[in-house]
């Protein structure tokens, strides 16, 4: 059994800010704790826009606390995004998110990430895995 709080990993190697400097995500499961996804709370910042693309993940995200715009790329629909609202990228699509004030997500990635992924120039988590 594992117990840790968010809190627990401020400041350690699991509490990632972006280089973009448009979000931080504390990553409180990750692949090492081979359990088959990764778990984090994620905050992007307001005023802020994040386009991204998970080509080699799925990602779930429930937003708790403020309000963006999500933009499907492949579809072209808008959709708002407060508290209560989530969101399945089960297709991989491209997809933007403009902050409107800060938004507080909790994101569960399949396949886990490694706490060492940041979107490349395309918007993609690179596909990592633990050494075993």
């Amino acid at each position: 059994m594992i117990v840790r709080s968010f809190k627990d990993i401020e400041g350690t190697d699991r509490h990632v800010k972006a280089a973009s400097g448009t979000w931080e995500s504390k990553r409180i499961v990750l692949a090492k704790e081979r359990v088959g996804f990764s778990l984090h709370e994620t905050v992007l910042y307001a005023g802020t826009e994040t386009s991204m693309w998970y080509a080699n993940h799925v990602e779930a995200v429930v937003c708790v606390e403020g309000e963006a715009e999500l933009t499907d790329h492949e579809t072209g629909k808008s959709y708002s995004i407060t508290p209560g609202t989530m969101y399945l990228l089960d297709g991989h699509e491209r997809h933007t998110l403009r902050v409107k004030e800060d938004f507080r997500c909790i994101c569960v990635f399949n396949p886990p990430v490694t706490g060492r992924e940041d979107h490349d120039e395309n918007g993609v988590y690179p596909l990592l895995t633990e050494e075993v």
